[in-house]
C-alpha cells in the first residue's frame, strides 16, 4: 500500500485560505501580487533591516569635441501612412544634400526606382518593406542670424504598411527626432495613429509635413485641426502655402517672415525674399498669431510674453518652438510637395532648428547586476566613456550577417573588442560601415549618438554591447504579437534552403514566426498580415529558390477563462519501482493584463508549511505554462489566467518534477471545464476611404462582415469610414471593396484587441477541433 507524508495547515491557515477564495475575480492579480510582496517583505524585514542602496556610477563629462560634433547632428526617422510620400521625400532629401545625383521615382518609369527601396520587390510593388538607413550632411540656414551651418543627419525610411509595423517601431526605439509626413488631401489616417502611438512610446519628437500639396482638394487647415483633434498634440503651421494644387509656387516662412521659391532644375536653387505676396499676406499674419496662441498654451515663456502683450522676437519665437517641440509639447507643420520639389529644403532647415541632438535626449539603461526595481542608469553621449550600444535590426548581407546599431555612449572601433550583454559572449568588431541604402562606406571607428552596421556578429535583435567595463543593458523594442497563420510546404522534395530561408527570416524579422504543428506535422508561419506573409514567401522564391505552396489563411484564435475555478487533483501512477505521486490544490482565475509583468497569464505560489517542496515548485510552474499552449475548446493558446497554488502534499520517494508537472496540467486541465471557457479572435480596426457616392455599399459591405461602425467623416468627393471587425470575416474584402466601388475604394487594418467569438462560431470550432483529435481523446 503505498504511504505518503502530508502536513495538515494548522486551522488559521485554512481561515487564511478560504478569506482569499472569497475575493472577486478581476481583483486577483492586484491581491495576490500584494500577498507574494508583503510576505516577501516580511521576509527580507527579518533577514535584513538594511535598505537597499542603489550603487554610485562614474559620472562622465562631455568634452568641447563632444558637444561640438552632437550639436550639429540629427538621427531622424521618416514615417507615415501608407502612400504618403515617405520615400518619395527622402530622395529629394538625398539629392539635395548631395548624397544621390538624379531623382529616381517610386514607380519611376526609368525602372531604377527611388534609391531607399533598394529591394527588388519594393521597386516591383512601389511600396517600401524594409527600413533603410542613410546619412548626408546639410548646409542648413539658422532661423535667428539667418547664417549657414553644417549639420550632420542620419536618416531612416520606414515602411506605411501595418504589416511592416516592427520595422518602424525598432526605427524609432534608436532615434531622437522624427518627420511625420501627412497628405494634404486624405490627412490622419489610420496608420498615421499608429506612428504617432509608436512615437510616444518611445518619446521621440516630431515635426509634421504636410505633402502632396499640389493635388486637386489639398486642405493642410483641416489637417493641422485633426493632428490637433485626431493625435492630441499641439500643433500650428510655421509656413503658409503661396498658391495650391497646380498653382502651388513657394511657401511664406511666419519665423524669419520671408517669401521661400524652389527655382532651377528640380527645385534646387532656394530663392528668398522679403516681399509677401499680397495674395497670402493676410493669411500669413492670421497663421503666425494662430502660431503664437498655439505655442502660448505648450510654453510657459511664449504665455507670459503674450500677457504682456509683447510681440515675441525671431531669436524667442524659434527657442519657444524648440523647447516645446523636444519637450514632446507641441508639432511644427511644414507644407509643401515632394513629387515638385517644392519647400523640401526649409523643412530640412527645420529638422536642425527644432530636433533634438543625441544630447538632449534622456536615455537610460538597466545595471543587470541590481535587482529589476533598482533605478535607470543615465547614460551620457560622451566619446570617453564606456561603450554602450543597441543593435536594433538584423539583416543577411552579401558578407555575412549585417547587424544595424545606434551608439550611445562611448567610441566604438573596428577590431576592438565587444561584449553581449545578454549572452556575455565577448567578439570582435570584424568590419565597421555606414549604411547608405543598400550601399556602405567602411569606417575606423564612430562615436556616441551616431548610427552604423557590424558585419559578423552574431546575436539577436535588441540585444546590448558594452567594451566589458560594465553591466548595462538597454530596454529593447515593443515586438507586436502576430495575427495572422498560413500552413507552408515547399513544392516538390524540401531542401536545407527551405529551413534556412526561415531562420534567417526569424531573426530578422521578430513578428515573423514559424512553428511545427504537433498534429499536422506542418510547418505554420505566423505574420502581420497577409501582405507581411506573402512577401515573405515570394523572397523565399527569389532569394533562396524554393517555391511554396501556402494553405488557407488561419486566425490567430485565444482561449481564456470567465470564472474561477478550484481544483485538488492526485496524481497517481504505480508501474513497479519508484512511481509517480503528486498533489496540487488551489484555483485559477481571471486576469486581466498586466502592465508591470508585461503580460496576462502568471503563477503565484502561497504554499506554506513546505507541503510542496520549494523544489517542485518551479515544476508546478513548467506544467501551468505548458497547460497553456492548448485549450481544450479549439487547441489554441490560453490567455488572462492566473494559476494560485495553495497547498498540495507530496511522497518522500515518489515524487518527482515530472509528477508534479504532470498533475499541474491535469489539474489545469480537470479545473479549466468548470470556469466557461470562451474562444477570442482578434478584432482588426478598418479604415475604408472611397468616393462619397460609395458610402452606403460600403457601409452595407461592413455590416455584412459584422463590422461595428465607429467613425464616418465625408469631406469633399470622398468618405472615410472607421469600424472594428473580426479579422476572421475580412478575408477576401479587398476583392469586395474594388467591385463595390469600381476600384476606386482602399483600405488599411490594424489590429486592436482579442475578443469573445459568438455562441455559434465557438460551436463550429469546437467541433472542427474535435474531429481532428485521434479518437482516443475525444
Amino acid at each position: 500500500m503505498q504511504t505518503f507524508v502530508r502536513r495538515l495547515p494548522s486551522s488559521w491557515q485554512w481561515a487564511l485560505y478560504s478569506s482569499r477564495s472569497s475575493r472577486t475575480s478581476p481583483q486577483c492579480f492586484v491581491s495576490c501580487s500584494g500577498r507574494r510582496a508583503a510576505s516577501a517583505a516580511a521576509a527580507v524585514a527579518k533577514s535584513s533591516p538594511v535598505e537597499y542602496e542603489p550603487p554610485t556610477y562614474p559620472t562622465y563629462q562631455l568634452t568641447g569635441k563632444d558637444v561640438q560634433r552632437l550639436n550639429f547632428q540629427r538621427n531622424i526617422g521618416v514615417s507615415a501612412h501608407i502612400d504618403s510620400g515617405k520615400t518619395t521625400l527622402t530622395e529629394r532629401v538625398l539629392f539635395y544634400t548631395g548624397r544621390i545625383r538624379e531623382i529616381h521615382e517610386v514607380r519611376g518609369r526609368d525602372a531604377v526606382g527611388a534609391k531607399m527601396d533598394s529591394m527588388e520587390l519594393e521597386r516591383e510593388k512601389g511600396i517600401t518593406i524594409q527600413s533603410a538607413a542613410t546619412f548626408c550632411d546639410w548646409e542648413a540656414t539658422l532661423p535667428v542670424t539667418n547664417e549657414k551651418q553644417k549639420y550632420a543627419i542620419n536618416i531612416i525610411d520606414t515602411p506605411g504598411h501595418v504589416d511592416f509595423t516592427i520595422e518602424v517601431e525598432r526605427a524609432l526605439r534608436v532615434l531622437d527626432g522624427a518627420i511625420l509626413v501627412l497628405c494634404a488631401v486624405s490627412g490622419v489616417q489610420s496608420q498615421t495613429t499608429t506612428v504617432d502611438r509608436q512615437m510616444r512610446r518611445y518619446g521621440v519628437p516630431r515635426i509634421s509635413f504636410i505633402n502632396k500639396m499640389d493635388r486637386p482638394g489639398a486642405n493642410p487647415w483641416r489637417v493641422i485641426n485633426q493632428i490637433r483633434s485626431k493625435l492630441k498634440i499641439a500643433a500650428a503651421a510655421v509656413q503658409v502655402p503661396i498658391g495650391v494644387e497646380d498653382e502651388l509656387k513657394g511657401v511664406v516662412d511666419l519665423v524669419r517672415w520671408k517669401a521661400i521659391y524652389n527655382e532651377g532644375e528640380k527645385g534646387i536653387n532656394v530663392v528668398e525674399s522679403d516681399d509677401i505676396p499680397e495674395s497670402v499676406l493676410d493669411l500669413a499674419k492670421a497663421k503666425r498669431a494662430e502660431l503664437l496662441e498655439q505655442l502660448a498654451e505648450v510654453d510657459d515663456e511664449m504665455g507670459e510674453l503674450l500677457i504682456m502683450d509683447e510681440t515675441p522676437t525671431t531669436a524667442q519665437l524659434v527657442a519657444a518652438i524648440r523647447r516645446a517641440t523636444v519637450g514632446l509639447k507641441f508639432s511644427p507643420v511644414f507644407i509643401g510637395s515632394a513629387i515638385k520639389n517644392t519647400a523640401v529644403q526649409p523643412m530640412l532647415d527645420g529638422v536642425c532648428a527644432y530636433l533634438a541632438n543625441p544630447a538632449e535626449v534622456a536615455v537610460t539603461a538597466h545595471d543587470t547586476t541590481q535587482p529589476a526595481s533598482a533605478p535607470p542608469v543615465p547614460l551620457v553621449p560622451a566619446s570617453d566613456a564606456p561603450l554602450v550600444g543597441l543593435a536594433f535590426k538584423l539583416e543577411e548581407g552579401r558578407f555575412g550577417q549585417l547587424t544595424y546599431m545606434r551608439v550611445y555612449q562611448g567610441t566604438l572601433k573596428k577590431s576592438g573588442i565587444i561584449y553581449n550583454a545578454r549572452t556575455g559572449k565577448k567578439v570582435k568588431v570584424p568590419r565597421l560601415v555606414r549604411m547608405h541604402s543598400n550601399e556602405m562606406e567602411d569606417i575606423e571607428s564612430i562615436g556616441p549618438g551616431e548610427i552604423c552596421a557590424i558585419f559578423g556578429v552574431e546575436c539577436s535583435s535588441g540585444d546590448t554591447f558594452t567594451d566589458g567595463s560594465t553591466s548595462f543593458s538597454m530596454t529593447s523594442m515593443f515586438v507586436p504579437e502576430p495575427v495572422i497563420s498560413l500552413a507552408i510546404n515547399p513544392e516538390g522534395k524540401e531542401t536545407p534552403n527551405f529551413s534556412r530561408a526561415l531562420n534567417r527570416f526569424q531573426k530578422e524579422d521578430p513578428t515573423f514566426r514559424v512553428h511545427l504543428d504537433k498534429e499536422s506535422k506542418e510547418t505554420i508561419i505566423s505574420g502581420m498580415g497577409e501582405l507581411h506573409l506573402e512577401i515573405y514567401v515570394e523572397r523565399m522564391r527569389r532569394e533562396y529558390n524554393v517555391a511554396c505552396t501556402t494553405g488557407k489563411p488561419r486566425v490567430a484564435f485565444r482561449e481564456t477563462i470567465t470564472q474561477r475555478a478550484e481544483f485538488n487533483y492526485t496524481h497517481k501512477k504505480q508501474t513497479g519501482g519508484a512511481g509517480q505521486f503528486a498533489r496540487v490544490i488551489g484555483n485559477i482565475e481571471p486576469m486581466e493584463y498586466s502592465e508591470d509583468l508585461g503580460r496576462d497569464v502568471d503563477f503565484v505560489n502561497v504554499v506554506m508549511g513546505g507541503n510542496i517542496p520549494t523544489n517542485f515548485i518551479p515544476a508546478v510552474e513548467k506544467g501551468f505554462y505548458e497547460a497553456l499552449e492548448k485549450g481544450s475548446l479549439s487547441g489554441n493558446p490560453i490567455t488572462g489566467c492566473c494559476f494560485v497554488l495553495k497547498d498540495g502534499a507530496f511522497h518522500a520517494v515518489d515524487s518527482s518534477e515530472l509528477a508534479f508537472r504532470n498533475a499541474t496540467i491535469g489539474a489545469f486541465r480537470e479545473a479549466y471545464k468548470n470556469t466557461k471557457p470562451v474562444i477570442l479572435e482578434p478584432i482588426m480596426t478598418v479604415e475604408v476611404v472611397a468616393p462619397s457616392e460609395f458610402q452606403s455599399a460600403v457601409i452595407g459591405g461592413l455590416n455584412q462582415r459584422r463590422g461595428t461602425i465607429i467613425d464616418s467623416e465625408v469631406r469633399d468627393e470622398e468618405f472615410v469610414c472607421t469600424a472594428e471587425v473580426a479579422l476572421n470575416d475580412m478575408f477576401g474584402y479587398s476583392s469586395q471593396l474594388r467591385g463595390a466601388t469600381q476600384g476606386k475604394g482602399e483600405f488599411t487594418m490594424e489590429y486592436k484587441n482579442h475578443m469573445p467569438v459568438l455562441p455559434n462560431v465557438q460551436k463550429e470550432l469546437e467541433e472542427a477541433y474535435r474531429k481532428t483529435m485521434p479518437q482516443a481523446k475525444k
